[in-house]
């Protein structure tokens, strides 16, 4: 199980991440792009913004954790995540995965800056 706390305290070890409210629960940001939120619709639950991909894979190999929201939002990426069930090494594999698909390319998604070093904001061990 992992709590809303540490929920919070991983999606805030990444880099630039900040958190605002949206709709009366915490939202979790980069680059002003919402990756995952919290206490949403219930207490017991959080949301990542995934690959359509990441979360096919989250969700097959999760299925007490990782659930597609329903409808557009789902086919999107929006993915539930049943606090109760979740282990923490296996929620901060998808929280990686969602900041990675939501920074913009120059920030997370492993491109190269011209001094050809990684991007600084790419986050350690973030491979699903």
């Amino acid at each position: 199980m992992v709590t809303p706390s540490a929920f919070r305290k991983i999606a805030l070890s990444l880099p630039e991440t900040e958190e605002r409210s949206h709709m009366a629960h915490p939202d979790f940001r980069v680059a002003g792009k919402i990756f995952a939120t919290l206490g949403y619709p219930d207490k017991t639950r959080a949301m990542v913004k995934l690959s359509p991909e990441d979360q096919h894979y989250f969700s097959k190999d999760h299925p007490d954790t990782f659930v597609p929201v329903k409808g557009t939002w789902g086919r999107r990426g929006a993915t539930s995540v049943f606090l109760k069930f979740a282990k923490t090494e296996v929620l901060q594999k998808a929280l990686h995965a969602a900041w990675r698909f939501n920074a913009p390319k120059r920030r997370g998604r492993g491109e190269k800056h011209a001094e050809g070093g990684a991007s600084k904001l790419t986050p350690p061990n973030s491979r699903p």
